[in-house]
């Protein structure tokens, strides 16, 4: 029963199941995209042979998908403005995520662009609010590339050491996501710690 993680993985449909919920997750922070990129990676690192999906070409496909995604959100807040506003209001949850990261992100700057990759509606929040703030395109994209590649280099990777420890099953892949929302966890609590105090 538990070693069924291989047929639900199998076959080239899953890179663009994985695509397309990595690229569709910074509009959607609900959907289970780290989830599946984990236990699609399980899958393959416990597959003897040519394992589908193969674990280089998760990577790619998560990562591609996730700089790609960011640079939608961050073009459509960019021409959104006031509508953008407007429609963020409206959910409380990432209104307070604003309003959390807002702070953080004047302060942390590209660093921010990659932890709250990590952090469950951050890497939402941070491209919405780059685009509206109309920062520079060339100072966002290259720490959303490296946000995109370590997110989807930790999830694989994640994915493998279950696989490999634990096989196809089940409780391998719930081992490897619970590492991924702990790891969301310490980015989310090291962006909303405080600011140091400005030394006398």
């Amino acid at each position: 029963m538990l070693e069924s993680l291989g047929p639900l993985t199998a076959g080239p449909w899953i890179y663009a199941a994985v695509a397309t919920s990595v690229l569709l997750d910074v509009f959607l922070p609900v959907l289970p995209s780290g989830v599946l990129v984990v236990t699609a990676a399980t899958a393959a690192a416990a597959t003897t042979g040519a394992p589908v999906p193969s674990l280089p070409a998760l990577l790619l496909c998560a990562a591609t998908a996730s700089v790609l995604g960011d640079l939608a959100a961050y073009r459509l807040a960019w021409h959104g403005g006031p509508r953008i506003d407007r429609a963020l209001s409206r959910s409380r949850r990432l209104r307070t995520a604003q309003e959390r990261l807002g702070s953080a992100l004047a302060r942390g700057g590209g660093v921010l662009v990659v932890l709250a990759r990590f952090v469950p509606a951050g890497r939402s929040v941070v491209s919405l609010a780059a685009g509206a703030a109309r920062r520079r395109v060339q100072d966002f994209l290259p720490w959303s590339a490296l946000a995109g590649v370590a997110w989807a280099a930790y999830s694989v990777g994640l994915g493998y050491v279950g696989g490999q420890w634990l096989g196809a099953t089940w409780f391998g892949a719930a081992a490897s996501v619970l590492a991924l929302f702990i790891a969301g966890m310490l980015a989310g609590y090291v962006i909303r710690r405080p600011a140091p105090a400005p030394a006398s």
